[in-house]
């Protein structure tokens, strides 16, 4: 049998819909390290990138049952929403890539001083051993003399964890976490993304094919 013809498709289209399974689940979690990392809940290429992620999720699901089904209908519609995936993805994955330094700092300052908590702060800077947010302990930051890299200065005060350079700014940690997470997450968006054309000229050239099991006048 040569690899045109209908369960080559089948199969085909079904280990692509698994592997997008594999790569949502890459995207959801991989960006939404990146939230965490912004301590913010508001950025869009972040919740774009993980939306992406959830609707490529479903549409795999969908794609996986239109091929083991040979669904007309399922696949149809697979085509359509795969082709806007495509065009969505591209652009969240894009703008993770050119997300410039100065927009990163923003992001984290904003979602620090107007979003996160006291209590999200603290944790902030126990998980990274970071103290306040850039380098200048304010009023109303979390405590800073418990951490570890604080706890090595006799009398310590909050400033003073700052300035002995003994613990690193939040700032710098979550930028650095912050853009890993969205060159990992771009990137692996990018690539994949050009492989849901892939899957549309898979699942149409599967959906016009006829199953030889089947009637053979019959079209499934």
């Amino acid at each position: 049998m040569g690899c045109g013809d209908f369960h080559c498709s089948r199969n085909a289209l079904i280990a692509l819909n698994t592997l997008y399974i594999l790569v949502s689940i890459i995207l959801i979690s991989v960006a939404a390290t990146a939230q965490y990392a912004a301590v913010v809940t508001s950025t869009s290429v972040i919740g774009g990138i993980i939306a992406c992620g959830v609707f490529l999720l479903i549409v795999a699901l969908i794609g996986l049952v239109g091929a083991i089904k040979h669904h007309q209908v399922l696949l149809f519609f697979y085509m359509v929403i795969l082709v806007l995936l495509f065009l969505i993805q591209l652009f969240v994955s894009i703008g993770c890539l050119v997300y410039g330094e100065s927009k990163r700092e923003e992001v984290i300052k904003y979602g620090w001083e107007h979003e996160a908590s006291s209590k999200t702060k603290a944790q902030v800077q126990k998980e990274f051993e970071c103290c306040s947010l850039n380098g200048t302990y304010k009023a109303g930051d979390p405590p800073c003399v418990n951490l570890k890299c604080c706890s090595m200065i006799s009398n310590a005060t909050n400033q003073m964890c700052l300035d002995d350079n003994n613990c690193p700014s939040c700032l710098e940690e979550l930028d650095d976490l912050m853009h890993k997470a969205l060159r990992t997450v771009g990137g692996v968006g990018l690539f994949f993304s050009f492989t849901e054309l892939v899957g549309v000229w898979l699942a149409i050239r599967y959906r016009n094919q006829k199953d030889p099991r089947a009637n053979p006048s019959a079209f499934l």
